[in-house]
């Protein structure tokens, strides 16, 4: 196989997938890995790519880049909805008490389930969100009593942020959290491009009893700007495929469970 076949088809993996290993690559093309890091150079030096420790990702996964809400409702949507099922299930039957529901398209899949399967106990249940998202499609539900917290408003996300949504959640204590992230590793634990939305999370984590994290496959080994949380600050992992075994470890490790949709 000529460089240019092999580069073209490295180009096509990161459009897919968004990011490749060296490893993986010399052992589907038979070539040493000094010559996949070659044609990786050749692909950074012609802007198709960003170089990172073992392999490479596409040039839109910066640690600042945060893709816009319409685009990340059209990714992973089978997936989302999956991990909101699981995740809304894992509230016993009967569950009194309070919730609350982070930002982003995975949380909302959450939000989605809940009158569902909180059924007659829904009316007794206070869900507190800060996503605007999330507050849409609850707001109709009459079996739902819920309660938005405000502050600047963040386009990305339609999620409230700033010092008066961290203070507001500070002096909350609700019986489960659902939170979402833009990134999931073994050794930076859960991070995400913006520092606003990072403080926001992190005061969720701290003010809830139990902490459920929702996230797809594609979240796995990802590391962006902000790190808002340690893997061991979690109690359930909700996704919808089995972690790789470093992530899976390191949960393991940090006495998280992982529930796969």
């Amino acid at each position: 196989m000529y460089a240019m076949e092999r580069q073209q088809l490295i180009e096509r993996e990161l459009r897919e997938i968004g990011r490749v290993s060296v490893v993986d690559l010399a052992r589907r093309f038979d070539v040493t890995t000094e010559t996949v890091r070659r044609d990786l150079d050749r692909l950074e030096q012609t802007g198709s790519l960003r170089r990172v420790h073992g392999g490479a990702v596409g040039v839109d996964r910066a640690s600042t880049t945060e893709a816009s809400l319409s685009e990340r409702r059209l990714r992973q949507g089978e997936a989302k909805r999956a991990i909101g099922i699981a995740a809304a299930r894992l509230l016993t039957p009967g569950f009194r008490g309070s919730i609350f529901i982070d930002a982003g398209t995975t949380p909302a899949a959450v939000a989605a389930e809940l009158p569902q399967v909180l059924g007659d106990s829904a009316g007794a249940v206070e869900i507190v969100t800060h996503s605007l998202e999330a507050a849409h499609i609850l707001a109709g539900d009459d079996r739902v009593s819920l309660t938005v917290i405000g502050g600047k408003i963040r386009g990305v996300t339609a999620a409230a942020v700033g010092a008066h949504t961290v203070r507001s959640i500070g002096e909350l204590r609700p019986d489960i959290a659902f939170v979402g992230t833009n990134g999931l590793s073994a050794g930076f634990g859960l991070s995400t491009p913006d520092p606003e939305e990072a403080a926001v999370k992190t005061a969720i984590i701290r003010a809830a009893r139990r902490v459920v994290v929702v996230a797809d496959t594609a979240k796995f080994g990802e590391e962006l700007l902000v790190r808002f949380a340690r893997l061991d600050e979690i109690d359930v992992l909700v996704t919808d495929g089995t972690p790789p075994e470093s992530l899976a470890q390191a949960l393991a490790d940090a006495d998280a469970e992982v529930r796969v949709a």
